[in-house]
């Protein structure tokens, strides 16, 4: 793993990691009750990894809470709808991961009614406006739309990193234009519904002439003159289904505005030594684990 130069905000998409843990650790790890423990097992070592290396001074893990009562949800009821609930063995270690961040000192947000997604857009836009740059470590291709010039895109487990260009390049659009994007194409893993036949690039060639979504569903017509295979075609799925879009958009769009009430959550505080012994005896640790972690921890400003 590639160091990270200095200077970045580190803002984790939490749920990611305890879902690649769960699903890449051994099922054979249980607690001292025979609780599965695998998915906590792997994010802490997940966050031993990242501290280990890049030794950041300013980092903060979002978690996501229930979208019952989420806005997206009261916009359109089947967001997200299509997925199943996550399994009761692993309910419980989500629990667990963010007792594991609290007893470590470092900052966690989460908000009933948000998702990790908008907590990230809140704090990198705070972080911005203290003069920061922002790494957002995820693998979710929605938090493209909050990159800016300078910040990361950063999918840690291929250590893949993509800046202001690097989207572009991959994505066919600037970052502030994703958004956009997702509202054309649709999003079937979130559920949004999008214009049929139209996919990721077909929506990029459709955006770059307008420079956004407003400009090119404000002018369709336009769309039958532009030098792209079917136009015409693309014109008329464009008119018959730009209500969808228009409130597919309102789906996509990171919310940058959470009103959030932790204090200074992007600095390590104290770690609660008793507890990290607690949660080292929940995860089963032995002599060797807990020196490798102590040793860490000795070193790092949270002590």
């Amino acid at each position: 793993m590639t160091k990270l130069t200095s200077g970045y905000s580190l803002l984790i998409d939490s749920s990611i990691y305890i879902f690649r843990a769960w699903h890449v650790w051994p099922q054979n790890l249980f607690d001292a009750s025979g609780m599965p423990i695998n998915a906590v097992y792997g994010f802490a070592e997940f966050i031993y990894q990242l501290i280990q290396t890049h030794r950041p001074e300013r980092i903060a893990f979002a978690f996501d809470e229930k979208l019952t009562h989420s806005h997206r949800r009261r916009i359109f009821p089947a967001y997200k709808a299509n997925r199943p609930p996550a399994p009761p063995d692993l309910v419980h270690q989500f629990e667990l991961c963010r007792h594991f961040v609290r007893a470590l000192g470092l900052g966690m947000v989460v908000r009933p009614g948000y998702e990790a997604d908008d907590l990230i857009g809140t704090l990198a836009a705070t972080e911005r406006a203290l003069g920061y740059h922002v790494a957002l470590v995820t693998g979710d291709k929605d938090l493209t739309q909050l990159v800016h010039d300078g910040d990361l895109w950063w999918d840690y487990a291929r250590d893949r990193r993509l800046g202001l260009r690097g989207i572009e390049r991959v994505f066919g659009v600037r970052p502030d234009l994703i958004a956009d994007q997702l509202a054309l194409a649709g999003d079937k893993i979130d559920n949004i519904p999008g214009i049929p036949g139209i996919g990721m690039a077909t929506a990029a060639r459709l955006l770059r002439p307008f420079n956004g979504l407003e400009a090119l569903l404000a002018d369709i017509p336009r769309i039958k003159t532009l030098k792209i295979r079917g136009a015409s075609r693309l014109m008329h799925l464009v008119e018959t289904h730009q209500d969808t879009v228009r409130l597919s958009r309102q789906l996509t769009a990171i919310d940058c505005h959470v009103p959030l009430t932790e204090d200074r959550p992007m600095e390590p505080g104290k770690i609660d030594h008793q507890e990290l012994s607690n949660c080292f005896d929940a995860l089963c640790f032995n002599k060797l684990q807990r020196s490798r972690w102590w040793r860490l921890l000795d070193k790092w400003p949270a002590c």
